[in-house]
């Protein structure tokens, strides 16, 4: 108990003892035959209230193993940072930073400042700043250009985000006027120059991110609206959400993904886009564009209310970086994922297969298919090789989770498949040993 005190605090420890009592005295009463010697009784009972409080006091927050093939895992946290970006964060956030004090000045200085000479140099931008969220970016930019007037949308980008989230919805909270213009399928630029008025503050286009849409559908380039705007000296502004740079590194797979340097490139006053997608770096919603269109972004009151903290900056900081210097395409774990062929992954996955087999588990290697995921790339399937498992689904799905850390995996046909790309080599050895344990619980 002296033990446990230290680690929890006494308190914790004499309501757990408390509880512990009451529950003890209950399984003694209730209890049939000889009575159990006062040592076990103590015993039990130690073992009991460091179990409470260990289940107690359990972080809800942990790491887990996302063996999905889904590579950027909005339930999973997304993307997962680089080494260096882990590194720099770590560095930063046990301690004191110039968040917002100029170091050449000595004097109080800007927390936007941060990441934006890494924000232009990659993307072509005059100006940039970074907010907590895309979402929050979209509201930000939207409340700063169009409060109060119209701001003229397609009708087939009104889309839905993660968690019941919607556009018209961020729209409406920034006060600016909705205005749809074309049909679901089909937007033309006419449709857009006849919905303009002196009303009009902004052209918004919104990049669906989370679907595709096939067949008889039309979307003007955004050049051509850039070029619709500045006839009537109107901002066009564009989300892209998934944060697609578009620098040299880029992977085949994205081949299709309109990029940030494309939009900035095309003249648009403000492009928005997240940080924790295909970018690779933490949460956080990063506007880029026209300095004066930034500059009243940076102005208006809610800035403060959606700022970024300097743990955000540390990360993205060095996740840029890394992008700068030409080296995503190996140290950013996304990037990295993203470009793994289906043979690079099929050695390991028969290793895997041949390793619970050994341990009397039935298991194959299969052919399958990953995805990025998080609103990224929709439709886009990445060929891999899947270790399929010959056990009851649901119980080992269960117990998979159950296992420390945890095992999230997917199933399919009444198995369950796990997907190696979005595990590093290094864990192989810990997922095998966590999927025997997790079978051998089936069967004890």
């Amino acid at each position: 108990m002296r033990h446990l005190e230290t680690r929890y605090g006494r308190t914790a420890v004499v309501e757990a003892l408390r509880a512990e009592a009451a529950a003890m005295r209950e399984r003694l009463a209730g209890a049939s035959g000889p009575a159990a010697a006062p040592e076990d009784v103590l015993s039990m009972m130690e073992r009991g209230v460091e179990a409470r409080l260990d289940a107690g006091y359990a972080p809800s927050l942990v790491a887990v193993i996302n063996a999905t093939g889904v590579i950027i895992h909005t339930n999973l946290g997304r993307a997962p940072l680089a080494r260096t970006a882990a590194a720099r964060v770590a560095a930063l956030a046990s301690g004191y930073a110039n968040l917002e004090y100029d170091l050449a000045k000595g004097g109080r200085g800007r927390r936007d400042a941060h990441a934006e000479r890494l924000l232009c140099g990659l993307t072509g931008a005059q100006a940039a700043v970074v907010v907590n969220n895309n979402a929050a970016a979209t509201l930000l930019s939207l409340a700063a250009l169009a409060a109060g007037r119209e701001v003229v949308i397609s009708r087939g980008e009104l889309v839905e985000i993660g968690g019941g989230f919607r556009v018209p919805d961020v729209m409406a909270q920034s006060g600016a006027l909705l205005r749809e213009v074309g049909t679901t399928n089909r937007t033309r630029v006419s449709d857009y120059a006849a919905a303009i008025s002196d009303r009009t503050a902004v052209i918004l286009r919104v990049h669906p991110s989370n679907f595709t849409m096939e067949g008889f559908a039309e979307r003007p380039r955004v050049e051509d609206l850039v070029a619709l705007g500045r006839r009537f000296d109107i901002p066009v502004v564009e989300d892209l959400g998934s944060g697609f740079l578009g620098v040299p590194t880029a992977v085949a797979a994205l081949r299709d993904e309109p990029s940030v340097i494309e939009s900035v490139g095309a003249g648009v006053s403000l492009v928005m886009f997240s940080g924790d997608k295909l970018l690779g770096g933490p949460q956080a919603g990063i506007i880029a564009g026209a300095a004066a269109a930034v500059a009243r972004v940076r102005q208006h009151p809610l800035m403060r209310a959606v700022r970024a903290d300097k743990m955000t900056y540390a990360a993205l900081e060095a996740t840029l970086e890394e992008h700068a210097a030409g080296r995503a395409a190996d140290s950013i774990p996304v990037t990295r994922m993203i470009a793994l062929s289906a043979n690079d992954i099929a050695g390991r996955a028969e290793v895997l297969a041949d390793r619970l087999s050994a341990a009397g588990i039935i298991a194959t290697a299969v052919a399958g298919f990953s995805t990025i995921g998080g609103g990224s790339a929709p439709g886009t399937q990445l060929p891999t090789r899947l270790v399929a498992i010959d056990l009851p689904a649901a119980r080992l799905e269960s117990a998979l989770r159950a296992q420390r850390p945890p095992v999230i995996a997917r199933i399919d046909h009444e198995r369950v498949l796990l997907d190696l790309r979005t595990i590093p080599p290094e864990q192989d050895d810990e997922l095998a040993a966590l999927v025997i344990s997790a079978a051998s619980s089936l069967f004890p």
